[in-house]
């Protein structure tokens, strides 16, 4: 009986040692669906709008991002955020608790925190899919004000449990519970992978443009609530992800990839330090200069920044790669002298150097190269042109004398990774309808 016994706890301890080794080996590298906002998977999605108003309405909403993109600050009276709530551009389903409640939510490389809407709601905006409640949730916890997560998040309020409250820049808001529960994330690879104890924002109180196909944001920023973060050492600090031409017919997801998948290597390899500044919310990177054919122009950095190092961010969230004026005005020069074309204007008055095209007319517009430092990325016509209308086709860049951004069109088509153990975002070359 007593060897019967033992044969049993060895197994048990030999079953909870193989467990122990598929949930490490699970978290170390896996992948998920990520949807842009425009494609037929998205519930954004709509059949009835035509390609120029789904790109017009994209290059709206980064703009209105970008106006808004400033540097955020957080204090233990608030978190601010001057993000636009629903400017993402990217969707991710996933699921919290236990048991599992299906979520949607914003991917955003800029947001520090993961919350969505819960009840009770003292006041929510109208959302079509269920409210999770979490008082059905049996891993459900409210965090104390002792957490490092609630000093992280800066509370707006502390007496028995943590309340944390986001201000965003057009006036919208959540505001709720900082909590922890079990996300669970729906792996590409084969079983869903279970991560206990995330903080998350429960948001009781949330109103403003949020749109009720969604619920609230997944932040992947580097600040020290964002999923990201959270997870840490368990993924090695890396994700990925590689985003296909999504205004050019594809059907294809994206797919964001985490630990072990998530590293970008072999031949086409490009690199870039990560500037880490006071903000450690954005991704900076230095971009030295632009190339057009034999014109290089240097960039800098705007009024309001001091330096060229750490001169713009990276951003799954904004449409358009913003310049510093100056630079812009100079790189808008060398691509006019570049390209032959019939030049006109953009029907929607968004974009300055727009261009009449034809089924052949990729082949006129400039191959363009991006210099980061210690990084050369040698963008295609689909990176930087985008089609406003039937055969108009305009620059995917604009003036700015905020923060400069180098957003997701410019991305397209390139498996991208972030390294946040050694500090550095990789670029390789990629036909992310394939990957």
């Amino acid at each position: 009986m007593a060897a019967n016994m033992q044969s049993y706890s060895s197994l048990v301890l030999v079953l909870l040692f193989l467990c122990n080794t598929c949930l490490s080996n699970a978290l170390k590298g896996f992948s998920v669906e990520m949807m842009h906002r425009d494609s037929e998977k998205s519930p954004f999605y709509l059949p009835s709008e035509t390609h120029s108003q789904r790109v017009s309405k994209a290059i709206q909403r980064s703009i209105a991002r970008a106006n808004h993109l400033t540097k955020p600050s957080a204090s233990i009276d608030t978190v601010e955020s001057t993000v636009i709530p629903n400017s993402g551009e990217y969707l991710m389903t996933y699921s919290v608790g236990t048991p599992p409640f299906k979520v949607l939510g914003i991917v955003d490389t800029g947001s520090n925190i993961v919350w969505l809407q819960c009840k009770p709601c003292i006041d929510c905006y109208e959302q079509n899919s269920p409210i999770f409640d979490p008082r059905k949730s049996t891993t459900y916890k409210n965090l104390p004000c002792s957490s490092r997560a609630c000093q992280a998040v800066g509370a707006s309020s502390c007496s028995e449990k943590c309340e944390y409250s986001i201000n965003y820049g057009d006036g919208s808001h959540s505001i709720g519970d900082l909590s922890v529960d079990t996300i669970t994330l729906s792996s590409t690879e084969g079983s869903p992978v279970k991560l206990p104890n995330i903080a998350i924002g429960c948001g009781h109180d949330n109103t403003g443009t949020f749109d009720d196909n969604g619920s609230g944001i997944v932040g992947l920023s580097g600040g020290a609530t964002s999923l990201i973060s959270q997870l840490g050492s368990t993924i090695e600090g890396k994700f990925s992800y590689c985003l296909p031409p999504f205004f050019a017919g594809s059907k294809s997801s994206s797919k964001l990839s985490f630990g072990d998948a998530a590293v970008v290597s072999g031949k086409g390899v490009v690199s870039t330090p990560i500037i880490e500044k006071e903000n450690r919310i954005f991704y900076f990177l230095t971009l030295e200069s632009l190339s057009v054919g034999g014109k290089k122009v240097a960039v800098g950095s705007t009024s309001s920044e001091s330096g060229s190092e750490g001169n713009i961010i990276i951003d799954s969230g904004t449409t358009l790669t913003l310049l510093p004026s100056q630079a812009y005005t100079e790189f808008e020069s060398a691509v006019a002298d570049a390209v032959k074309l019939e030049r006109v204007s953009d029907p929607n008055g968004f974009l300055r150097l727009c261009y009449q095209t034809g089924s052949n007319s990729q082949q006129e517009l400039p191959v363009i190269t991006a210099h980061f430092a210690g990084a050369d990325v040698v963008l295609k016509p689909v990176n930087t042109f985008l089609e406003v209308a039937d055969g108009i086709s305009c620059l995917a860049f604009r003036a700015t004398d905020d923060l400069s951004i180098y957003g997701n069109v410019a991305q397209q088509n390139f498996l991208v990774g972030y390294d946040l153990q050694n500090k550095t975002v990789s670029f390789k070359p990629t036909d992310c309808n394939k990957d």
